[in-house]
């Protein structure tokens, strides 16, 4: 079989939390292959005209990637590698300023609020500290190396021009946690666009959204560093969430209210329309990126359906995100602009 391969050197600009065994930030080349997986979903729907039914794309991405389904697997024909699998440099949290939020009381810093879980407040800290013994610091590289089929070259490149403009890994990513820059990645040109509302056919991510206005991609003002622009998503976040305020009622909810269609589940506010252990993630992620010598963060919709266990109600769903949209169009310092 001919083979083609990439070389990038993958740099982050955000901490990224890549547990290892002990939860401690390690470089591991798995989550790199399930990003590049992941984007290479997009590139196949893309590639299809997004028409392309779920079973073909599991038999292509199967053939590709490997397979263990009905006892007939095989390996997958992607091979990639990383330079070093060395424990990230981070040692010790550093606060990152308190942020305000409207529902409490005491305003939270916004390290914790974005990275809640990978970021702990250890009982009786007034700072909040890492969960691990380490995570891998902003500005750390590596050399990444992909050796692949060459017929499939086409989608695998997309996928790379794909992971540099919106990918992240690592816990929180969608958050802007471990944003990822991929330099001598394939150039992206254009954008895998599809008007939002329909992509709500579907249940899995495969486009990014556009409506009457253009792409829903969104860039905020320049930051120096990480730390101030990871405090500015944080307010972001609390603000579009916050749009949406809870009865005042006693959790659990009797029925869903509209924020729990943006994520779930949500701090204290469980519903009892949906099993207390069910989990719907955010379509709309930020990244860090790296622009005009400074830093930026970049906030982009990846709509799709909520899985059928949560008995989508696409109404509600529309107008809880025409109404994301609005807000983001309308904050200052934010802007529309597609990479």
């Amino acid at each position: 079989m001919s083979m083609q391969t990439r070389e990038c050197t993958a740099r982050f600009l955000a901490p990224a939390f890549l547990g290892n065994a002990a939860q401690d930030g390690q470089w591991r080349s798995p989550p790199f292959k399930h990003l590049l997986r992941a984007w290479w979903r997009v590139a196949w729907a893309e590639a299809n005209g997004f028409s392309g039914s779920v079973d073909t794309l599991r038999r292509d991405e199967g053939a590709l990637f490997g397979s263990a389904a009905d006892g007939t697997g095989h390996r997958s024909r992607v091979r990639l590698r990383l330079d070093r699998w060395n424990q990230g440099s981070l040692k010790r949290w550093q606060p990152l300023g308190a942020v305000q939020h409207p529902e409490v009381r005491v305003a939270v810093d916004a390290g914790l609020y974005l990275g809640y879980g990978p970021v702990r407040l250890p009982r009786g800290s007034r700072e909040p500290a890492l969960k691990g013994n380490a995570a891998i610091q902003a500005g750390e590289s590596a050399r990444l190396r992909l050796a692949f089929p060459d017929g499939d070259s086409r989608l695998i490149d997309r996928a790379l021009a794909l992971m540099d403009a919106f990918g992240t890994l690592g816990g929180r990513s969608r958050n802007g946690w471990g944003s990822l820059a991929l330099e001598g990645a394939p150039a992206l040109g254009s954008l895998p666009l599809r008007d939002w509302a329909a992509c709500l056919d579907r249940d899995w991510p495969h486009a990014i959204g556009r409506d009457e206005r253009g792409a829903l991609v969104w860039q905020t003002e320049p930051f120096d560093d990480w730390q101030g622009l990871m405090r500015r998503l944080a307010e972001i976040k609390i603000g579009f969430r916050t749009r949406f305020p809870f009865p005042k009622e006693r959790p659990p909810h009797q029925r869903v209210e509209d924020r729990h269609w943006l994520a779930y589940p949500v701090t204290r506010h469980v519903t009892r329309s949906w099993n207390r252990n069910a989990r719907l993630p955010n379509s709309l992620r930020f990244k860090v990126i790296a622009i005009d010598g400074g830093l930026r963060g970049r906030i982009f919709h990846v709509p799709c359906l909520p899985p059928p266990q949560f008995r989508p109600d696409r109404h509600a769903i529309e107008r809880v995100w025409r109404e994301v949209h609005a807000f983001l169009d309308g904050t200052k310092g934010v802007e529309r602009t597609a990479p």
